[in-house]
C-alpha cells in the first residue's frame, strides 16, 4: 500500500483518471479533501495514489449525499479518527432509511387521504390556522406559506378575513405534510396537488412518487459504492 503515497502524479493526471478539471481538482485540495500536495524544485504540484483515490471517493460520496456532506467525510478521513468517519457514514444511512419511511408514508397519504368520504359538513367542523398547525406539529407560518403558494388555501371568514379550514382543505394540509416531509419541492406539489386534491391518482402523480423512489435508490446505491471507495482512503492514511 505504500505505493498510495508515493505514486508521483500531475495535477492533470489526477484530473483525467478522476473526471475532474484540473481547477477543480486544485479547489478539492484548497478544501481539504485532498491532502496537501508536495512541490517540486519549480513549485509544480507533485501528487499521490491517495489524492487520486480520494478524489474518487468523494465524486461517489458527492452522488449520495451531496457535494457540502461528501467533503465534510472526505475530509474527516484526513483530519480526524475512524469512528468519526464511521458516524457521518452512519448518520448519512440513517438520513436515506428515513427517506425511504417518509416516502412510504407520502405514498400512503396520497391515497388514503385524497380518497377520503366527506359529508354532513358544519361550520364547526372547520379549524383555525393555530389550531390545524398544532394538529399537523407544523407552524402557523408554515400553513400560511402554502395558502399563498395555493396548495391548502383556507376560506376567509368576514369581518376580519381570518382563515379557517374545512375538512377538505384540512384534507389538503395533510397532503401536503406528509410529501412536503418526503422531500417534494413546493413547486412539484403545486403540480401534483390539483390531481390529489380531486381524488385522482393520475400518471403523473404516480410519476412523481415513483421517481422519488428511483432518486432514493440511487443515492443508496451511491452511497454503498463510495463506501468502498472511502475504505482504501481510510486504509491508506492510517499506513
Amino acid at each position: 500500500m505504500s505505493t498510495l503515497k508515493s505514486s508521483a502524479l500531475r495535477t492533470v493526471d489526477v484530473a483525467r483518471r478522476a473526471g475532474y478539471s484540473v481547477q477543480q481538482v486544485r479547489n478539492l485540495e484548497r478544501d481539504g479533501v485532498l491532502p496537501p500536495a508536495t512541490r517540486s524544485a519549480a513549485g509544480y504540484r507533485i501528487y499521490g495514489e491517495i489524492h487520486l483515490r480520494s478524489a474518487l471517493a468523494y465524486r461517489a460520496l458527492a452522488a449520495g449525499v451531496g457535494p457540502v456532506e461528501a467533503k465534510r467525510i472526505v475530509r474527516t478521513v484526513h483530519e480526524r479518527p475512524t469512528s468519526e468517519v464511521l458516524a457521518l457514514l452512519d448518520a448519512a444511512h440513517a438520513r436515506l432509511d428515513r427517506e425511504r419511511t417518509d416516502l412510504k408514508h407520502a405514498k400512503e397519504a396520497a391515497s388514503a387521504i385524497s380518497t377520503e368520504p366527506i359529508g354532513d359538513v358544519r361550520p364547526s367542523d372547520s379549524m383555525g390556522v393555530s389550531e390545524l398547525a398544532a394538529a399537523l406539529g407544523v407552524r402557523p407560518s408554515t400553513l400560511r406559506h402554502w395558502d399563498a403558494e395555493g396548495l391548502a388555501v383556507p376560506d376567509r371568514v368576514p369581518p376580519r378575513e381570518t382563515r379557517r379550514y374545512s375538512p377538505a382543505q384540512t384534507r389538503d394540509a395533510r397532503i401536503v405534510h406528509q410529501l412536503r416531509a418526503a422531500g417534494y419541492r413546493i413547486d412539484q406539489l403545486r403540480t401534483l396537488m390539483p390531481d390529489l386534491r380531486h381524488g385522482h391518482r393520475s400518471a403523473d402523480v404516480e410519476a412523481a412518487l415513483a421517481a422519488r423512489d428511483v432518486s432514493i435508490a440511487a443515492r443508496s446505491r451511491a452511497l454503498l459504492d463510495a463506501t468502498v471507495a472511502l475504505g482504501a482512503v481510510l486504509a491508506a492514511c492510517r499506513l
